[in-house]
């Protein structure tokens, strides 16, 4: 039971709504924040040379002493990836189930994390008594074991963040959700449902994992080769899939990537994953063994397996190309933005002499809710009110519209912004304000200093290329000691475009000659009369627009 009146309650997304990725929610009660969930998000096409993509941390950064816990549903990139970039400006302790800690403090130690972390397991029975709110947990099913749901009880009813969640009738004993406790949690009074809406276009049911794992086994059956299965490094129940079907077809698996391997190995050891030792096999044994007695389990370097499958469809991977005959295995869907990259990469394969099964709704199935099991998860809570979160835009409304089928009524359901504050006063919530939101750019050890102009001047880059032009002066007379030397990179062929080439150079000694016969100049007007005059004429000639850069030196 909560001991003291909450006067004050707000939820703020900083991430995970109007986007898939990113998931990170703050729920404030009085004056103390609590944090649910830190994930990242892979580039978008656009974010040329990106690595990843985390949320903005500035409200954190700026409070970071109201901050009391830092709650993690489960082991998935985009829940866990932007931990270490929090606790660089957060001290709070993490809570978080076995499995998904160990995985957080591996991703804390991948991205070279030289802090200190407070981690204290929990599981879905333990409740975790706070100055100002108790928190709760219940078990949820996904494609990792040890996923949770978050309860942050209040004195005006229980805030419930569903984490990422589906209902498998069939799903093993370590994905099995706790229905009767959320029905329990419901009964006491839900005042604000945050439930997951990635799938929640949707309609009926998602397939369930049981037939997956049937279809699964009959594929590898069929195989008259080796064969390459493809999934994401963090889909555990995916992956003992895959060594299920291996082991009823008498087949050993080698693991290839470093995401996969470390994955792997965590959930082994921690007892997630049930594998005979006996079926596991070291890539350079492969050769060993018969095509037909062999699986690759493979990722890549992201934990994401496209990339990677391509490599070996050029021949061009470091341990294992495509040979005529292997059966390749795509079990993942690809993500967003890769849909032509996925399919492209599948034609590669099919030249590189493999049959290709992908994009099988059998073989590969959502781990998150269709419609009616969204339906089922808000008739179990009955909530007071309801926040569609984690998807696109279409997606929440299409959640919407799945709680008003509910029963709920219009003014019961809000879709806020990225960074709204919404706060529950005289019995409504509301948007009361806003605070810093968006995305925050890694590229590197380098965090937030690539921006826009900086993603601008390698778009420009990537279309036209760049033109370096270098103008030497002597320091006394300004005159012309050296040059213009004009050098081209992704503009033009230089050799075939000589005339080109002099005509600028040219040009550009006539601007430095006009300039320096004044009796001043200013350098940067000099050099802005190189971009402007350069820049006109070759969009005269070519139709294209290269960045130029001019340097004038002294001598």
């Amino acid at each position: 039971m909560i001991k003291k009146k909450n006067t004050s309650i707000k939820f703020i997304a900083l991430g995970g709504i109007g986007e898939i990725g990113k998931n990170m929610y703050l729920v404030e009660v009085d004056k103390d924040i609590f944090i649910i969930d830190a994930g990242l998000m892979f580039p978008e096409e656009e974010m040329l040379g990106i690595d990843m993509v985390i949320p903005d941390l500035t409200y954190l950064r700026d409070n970071k002493e109201r901050v009391k816990a830092i709650f993690l549903t489960h082991g998935h990139e985009d829940h866990i990836g932007a931990l270490s970039y929090v606790l660089r400006h957060v001290d709070a302790p993490v809570y978080g189930t076995k499995l998904t800690l160990a995985l957080a403090n591996a991703k804390l130690k991948e991205q070279e994390f030289d802090g200190s972390a407070n981690f204290i397991e929990v599981n879905s029975d333990t409740i975790v008594e706070l100055e100002s709110v108790q928190a709760s947990f219940f078990r949820t099913n996904h494609s990792i074991p040890d996923s949770v749901g978050v309860c942050i009880h209040t004195s005006e009813g229980i805030i419930v963040y569903t984490g990422d969640f589906k209902f498998d009738q069939g799903a093993a004993k370590l994905y099995k959700p706790e229905v009767g406790k959320m029905a329990s949690i419901g009964d006491q009074g839900v005042l604000c449902l945050l439930s997951d809406s990635t799938e929640a276009e949707i309609p009926g049911y998602s397939t369930s994992e049981a037939i997956v794992e049937r279809e699964m086994s009959n594929a590898f059956y069929n195989a008259p080769g080796r064969i390459i299965a493809a999934c994401f490094a963090s889909d555990i129940n995916r992956i003992q899939h895959i060594f299920n079907a291996a082991t009823e077809n008498g087949r050993k698996v080698a693991v290839v990537g470093k995401s996969l391997e470390r994955i792997f190995h965590i959930a082994l050891d921690l007892g997630y994953l049930e594998v005979d030792e006996d079926v596991i096999i070291p890539v350079s044994e492969i050769k060993n063994y018969q095509d037909r007695e062999i699986v690759v389990l493979m990722t890549g370097s992201q934990g994401e397996p496209i990339e990677a499958l391509q490599k070996m469809a050029k021949q061009s991977h470091k341990l294992l190309n495509i040979q005529k005959g292997d059966t390749v295995l795509i079990a993942a869907s690809p993500l967003k933005g890769s849909e032509v990259f996925l399919f492209k990469t599948i034609d590669m394969l099919f030249r590189a002499g493999a049959h290709v099964i992908s994009g099988k709704r059998t073989l590969h199935v959502s781990s998150h809710g269709s419609q009616e099991e969204l339906k089922f998860m808000i008739n179990l809570m009955k909530p007071k009110f309801f926040i569609p979160v984690h998807g696109e835009f279409r997606m929440l409304k299409a959640h919407r519209k799945v709680a008003l089928e509910c029963g709920l009524m219009d003014q019961q359901i809000l879709i806020p912004d990225r960074g709204d504050v919404v706060e529950w006063k005289e019995d409504s919530f509301g948007i009361a304000g806003k605070v810093p939101s968006g995305n925050v750019l890694i590229d590197g050890i380098g965090v937030g200093d690539v921006g826009n102009i900086v993603l601008r001047d390698r778009k420009l880059l990537s279309q036209d290329g760049i033109l370096i032009v270098v103008v030497t002066l002597t320091k006394q007379e300004k005159k012309i000691a050296a040059g213009p030397e004009i050098i081209s990179r992704g503009f033009v062929y230089v050799r075939e475009s000589e005339k080109l080439m002099d005509d600028s150079t040219k040009l550009v000694h006539d601007i430095v000659e006009r300039n320096t016969a004044k009796s001043t100049f200013e350098w940067a007007s000099l050099k802005q009369e190189i971009r402007d005059e350069l820049n006109r004429f070759l969009y005269e000639k070519t139709k294209r627009r290269p960045m130029i850069l001019p340097i004038i030196m002294e001598v």
